[in-house]
């Protein structure tokens, strides 16, 4: 993705910004996601706060949209699984409503927007990867098959590694995101922990995370 946004689009007021809560209010679960995408070929994953509940096997907390992730160079072979709405892209604040290729090649999120209402359903993120091997968008030096970073619930959805979510979550630490980690690092396994303790290091050092690790 470039670091430079395009032209266009439109910079949301803090109203408006206030306003896209109840904008997603009606966004999809889940299961609904997977059925969508049901038998695609590409690589993707539940991610965010969603993934934790995936991974934990119960829903914890309410979830104000629901983030997927695909590989960039994936976009159009996941577009057309969704006939009806529209794909907007989203970043730094703005909005460029059914975003052009020169604006999906700068920002790496896209809503899904239904028309008719104006609510957006689903959030999913265009990540950078090489072929088939994942590649973490905050150090492109962090490098792994996607066999790894993508688990299963035992009905077959598929969510990023909590590891990967949780360092993630560690750049800004929101109020959820402490609650996430508390909730979730007992559940880890040790070599988890040893995972995303080391990746908090290299990312984040000295996070008030590994203290807990």
């Amino acid at each position: 993705m470039s670091e430079l946004l395009p032209s266009g689009g439109t910079e949301l007021s803090p109203d408006e910004i206030e306003a896209l809560h109840a904008r997603w209010s009606s966004c999809w679960s889940p299961s609904e996601v997977a059925r969508r995408l049901a038998g695609i070929g590409t690589p993707w994953y539940v991610a965010a706060g969603w993934a934790l509940d995936l991974f934990r096997g119960r829903q914890t907390r309410a979830h104000g949209d629901i983030e997927i992730a695909i590989p960039a160079a994936s976009f159009p072979e996941v577009r057309p699984r969704f006939p009806g709405y529209v794909f907007d892209a989203a970043g730094s604040g703005r909005i460029w409503e059914d975003a052009t290729p020169e604006v999906l090649a700068a920002v790496h999120q896209t809503w899904l927007r239904d028309p008719a209402t104006g609510n957006y359903l689903l959030d999913v993120f265009r990540e950078p990867h090489d072929g088939d091997t994942w590649v973490c968008r905050r150090d492109e030096g962090i490098r792994l098959p996607y066999s790894e970073v993508i688990h299963h619930t035992q009905d077959g959805i598929p969510y990023l590694a909590p590891e990967l979510v949780l360092l993630f979550k560690a750049k800004h630490v929101r109020r959820k995101d402490q609650t996430d980690f508390d909730a979730t690092v007992p559940h880890l396994a040790p070599a988890q922990r040893e995972a995303l303790a080391g990746l908090l290091a290299r990312v984040h050092p000295g996070h008030r995370w590994l203290a807990d690790l």
